[in-house]
């Protein structure tokens, strides 16, 4: 008997114990665990790509490889804290999450975050949430580490322009917590009288109805930015306008050491180029900010960052690598490299040199990648993802 009543006890404990957990509402929801299933997620562990890497030349030491397969029309890159590689879209509709569940050094989960937006093209990450541009929209992703598996968004401002052209926008935060949010000029070579288009704008979005402000200027199209870690300074890559010939004029290379500034566009190029249409409508070459470095004409420098591992050597550390798209109607096609930059001082550049190329044979012309972003991780190896490929690449150092 006493057998029996003590089972009854326990079953009545249990009963006790469960019905107590489902009265405190305890969910999957509501733990900081994040979700790993849904049917947004596609397992990518398997994908391979035929790529020839061989052909990729880079400094003695480094190796690259695919960090991911099959991420369509890979462009801008943000990473979260417990690094999460989030990834948006610019000829395609969608933003994705990539996820290396077992740590083998190679993202083996894809999510697909959302769908049907119009070239949502940057991603940026701060405090668990997620922030994506369209042309025209800034979406929030709340907690999204926590619902990887079931996301949801808000769009947070809706007033950018329109206009498609240079309409796709790299975004990242600054060291004073705003969203930095860039505006392109709506043409190839035009005057705009909103002065909105052709800039750098900031937002706060912590406000519940958030204004952008202009902080820059005269920047024809910026497709990536960073700040130095040792000025604070905000740098930019800027493409240069079209149609003056195969040589002129260079994009650039700028830094923004306060707000306000004005970078030339429409009116001057790569400092010293005055532009034939629209040169006599501003001012002379001293009232703009020059550039810290002139990259190459035509070759679409997009993503930009300073690095700050520990895993290259040394003389690499707070230095600038670049990803050059490369040019689109060139006679003879310049760009498809990464590169990197050497600062010299806060606000200018001593020497740039490749990093990798490859991607280009300049005797057939024929391409077979396009770097859009680079994108460091915690061990200090470097992302570079590529739009033409579809694939996001990592270099590592094994001296």
């Amino acid at each position: 008997m006493k057998k029996l009543n003590l089972t009854w006890l326990a079953l009545i404990a249990l009963t006790v114990t469960i019905l107590s957990s489902c009265q405190t509402g305890e969910s999957k929801e509501m733990t900081s665990e994040p979700v790993l299933a849904g049917e947004n997620m596609v397992d990518i562990s398997t994908a391979t790509s035929d790529l020839d890497l061989n052909k990729l030349n880079l400094p003695q030491g480094f190796e690259i490889d695919i960090w991911a397969a099959d991420v369509p029309n890979a462009r801008s890159m943000t990473i979260s804290d417990n690094g999460t590689i989030f990834v948006g879209n610019r000829h395609e509709d969608k933003v994705y999450a990539l996820v290396d569940s077992d740590s083998d050094g190679k993202a083996d989960k894809r999510f697909t975050l959302a769908s049907d937006l119009r070239m949502p093209n940057g991603v940026a990450f701060k405090d668990g949430d997620l922030y994506v541009a369209e042309v025209s929209r800034i979406l929030k992703f709340p907690d999204i580490e926590s619902n990887l598996g079931n996301p949801t968004y808000e769009v947070i401002y809706d007033a950018y322009p329109e206009e498609g052209h240079h309409g796709w926008k790299f975004i990242a935060f600054g060291p004073d917590g705003m969203l930095y949010v860039p505006v392109g000029a709506p043409c190839n070579i035009c005057e705009s009288e909103d002065e909105v288009f052709a800039s750098i704008t900031r937002i706060d979005v912590s406000k519940d109805n958030p204004t952008p402000e202009v902080y820059a200027h005269g920047v024809r199209n910026t497709v990536g930015f960073d700040w130095d870690p040792a000025s604070g300074n905000l740098w930019f890559t800027d493409n240069g306008r079209d149609m003056m010939g195969d040589d002129i004029p260079h994009c650039e290379l700028n830094v923004a050491a306060s707000a306000g500034q004005h970078f030339g566009y429409p009116y001057w190029h790569e400092g010293s180029v005055k532009d034939p249409e629209f040169g006599n409508a501003g001012e002379g070459q001293s009232a703009y900010v020059q550039p810290a470095a002139k990259l190459g004409a035509h070759v679409a420098p997009l993503g930009m960052r300073f690095y700050e591992g520990l895993m290259f050597p040394s003389t690499f550390k707070n230095q600038i690598f670049i990803a050059k798209h490369g040019s689109w109607n060139r006679s003879k096609k310049s760009g498809y490299t990464v590169t990197i930059a050497q600062k010299s001082g806060d606000q200018s550049i001593a020497t740039e040199e490749d990093f990798i190329t490859g991607w280009l044979d300049d005797d057939s012309q024929e391409v077979w990648g396009r770097p859009v972003d680079v994108q460091e991780l915690p061990d200090g190896s470097l992302l570079i993802s590529d739009d033409l490929a579809n694939v996001i690449y990592r270099v590592t150092y094994k001296g």
